[in-house]
């Protein structure tokens, strides 16, 4: 991820979740009031891929196929003209460690309040748990609007 470009930038962390959509509505709307850029961070992580035991997952991962995808989300969540104003970024990693280092120089980091795994009643994720208490900049965590 480009890091110098030059203004203030606003890294919002994407999981395809409801909450993280949120969070990028967030961004947005923050990043044109304070004049920002909006960088959209998606992660992908093959499970298994650090254990004992070989990954349980293909290997071909099709990165083409993953931009198409977030860029669909980004549109169907922001409308065109947004998104189009939104630069993505799609990386291979652990996600904590992605959005932290994405977030160096930023304005803000935005995150949901939960992601897609883990348990329903949590009050935050793991990742923003964590990139609360990690972050260089100040971190917003957007919890999701009850429907």
């Amino acid at each position: 991820m480009d890091k110098e470009v030059s203004g203030r930038r606003v890294v919002v962390g994407v999981d395809g979740s409801r909450s993280s959509y949120e969070a990028l509505r967030w961004a947005v709307r923050y990043a044109g009031l304070v004049g920002a850029s909006v960088d959209a961070v998606a992660v992908w992580e093959l499970p298994g891929l650090y254990g004992w035991s070989g990954p349980a997952v293909d290997m071909d991962v099709d990165e083409d196929e993953a931009r198409q995808k977030m860029s669909r989300e980004l549109t169907d969540v922001l409308g065109d003209d947004a998104a189009g104003s939104v630069r993505t970024h799609l990386v291979h990693g652990n996600a904590t460690d992605v959005l932290l280092r994405a977030a160096e120089g930023a304005e803000v980091l935005v995150v949901g309040s939960r992601g897609r795994g883990g348990f329903a009643r949590a009050l935050l994720g793991s990742v923003s748990q964590h990139v609360s208490q990690h972050a260089d900049c100040p971190v917003v965590i957007v919890r999701c609007r009850e429907r």
